[in-house]
């Protein structure tokens, strides 16, 4: 049971917070023994075969929004931990659980619009060959969830 909720929140964290959460992450990197961004977001910066240019402008992007996101982040992961807490209340009620969820909700929808805005701000930087590159690469990233939420089902199945 573990596992199967496991599963599923990685499923959604994965698909939730995509590469503007690996954006994300890398601009507020950088503590002692860090690596800035980190493997996974070096691995794109390849992948999309960004110039040294591109790379300092997208950094200077995301650490003007350094401080916006890692509020939203700690929001959304204190709402995420109240709705727990509610799931697992001795007194729980589904109006409760509703009310926890709905506060995960609206602060999911701030972190939508805060991509928009970074997103708004990075498309331009790239290369219409970039841009196409990265809407594959976050096709795949869905094609992941997918399969892992598949796969997840069947092994619930057995």
């Amino acid at each position: 049971m573990k596992t199967k909720y496991l599963l599923i929140t990685l499923a959604a964290a994965v698909a939730v917070g995509g590469f503007t959460f690996i954006n994300a992450r890398a601009a507020s990197a950088g503590g002692p023994g860090r690596q800035r961004g980190g493997p996974i977001l070096q691995r794109a910066a390849e992948r999309l075969n960004l110039t040294d240019a591109q790379k300092a402008q997208i950094k200077a992007e995301l650490k003007s929004e350094k401080d916006s996101l890692a509020k939203i982040f700690t929001q959304l992961h204190e709402a995420r931990k109240g709705l727990r807490e509610s799931l697992h209340a001795k007194n729980a009620t589904e109006a409760s659980v509703r009310t926890s969820a709905a506060k995960v909700a609206a602060i999911e929808a701030d972190l939508a619009v805060e991509r928009l805005k970074l997103h708004g701000k990075i498309a331009p930087i790239l290369t219409d060959d970039q841009r196409a590159k990265l809407a594959e690469m976050e096709a795949r990233l869905d094609d992941f969830v997918t399969d892992a939420i598949g796969r997840l089902g069947e092994r619930l199945a057995d």
